[in-house]
């Protein structure tokens, strides 16, 4: 993955895989598009050391981390213009730091319930198409933010 660490764990699917389309690396995370059928707006903002807290990073690079996290949460506003943005650490399955960024529509499968929880109305892939169209322009001014 051209990470320039040590700490990556044999068996981390986040340290061995980049998991998702690529949007953008530097030497301290990823932005990566996950390809959700549902979620056209769904991004993940991965560190690159393997760390499975937050607490474990020293202060400057939560700040760091925290001040990307803000920049795509922004740009995701600004391009697709969500009914609201859930940011979501979970690391549960795999123990390595990460923080989910999910554009929600009042109109998607789970408004207003979590995107893992119980869904609320069939909506066709086909609905977001057009949306889909704007994630290109998006995940360019993702790069050239956090670049």
């Amino acid at each position: 993955m051209g990470q320039l660490d040590t700490t990556r764990q044999p068996g981390c699917e986040l340290c061995v895989t980049d998991g998702g389309f690529l949007v953008m690396r530097n030497l301290k995370l990823r932005v990566i598009r996950v390809l959700d059928l549902d979620y056209p707006g769904f991004y993940r903002v991965i560190w690159n050391d393997h760390a499975a807290e937050f607490t474990d990073l020293p202060t400057a690079d939560r700040v760091y981390l925290m001040e990307a996290l803000a920049k795509v949460e922004s740009l995701v506003r600004e391009h697709l213009h969500p009914t609201k943005v859930n940011l979501a650490s979970l690391g549960n399955v795999v123990p390595h730091l990460h923080w989910h960024v999910i554009a929600r529509f009042a109109d998607d499968k789970h408004f207003p319930q979590p995107i893992w929880g119980s869904t609320q109305r069939e909506v066709a892939s086909s609905h977001w198409d057009g949306m889909r169209a704007e994630l290109k322009a998006l995940d360019i001014a993702i790069q050239a933010a956090l670049n």
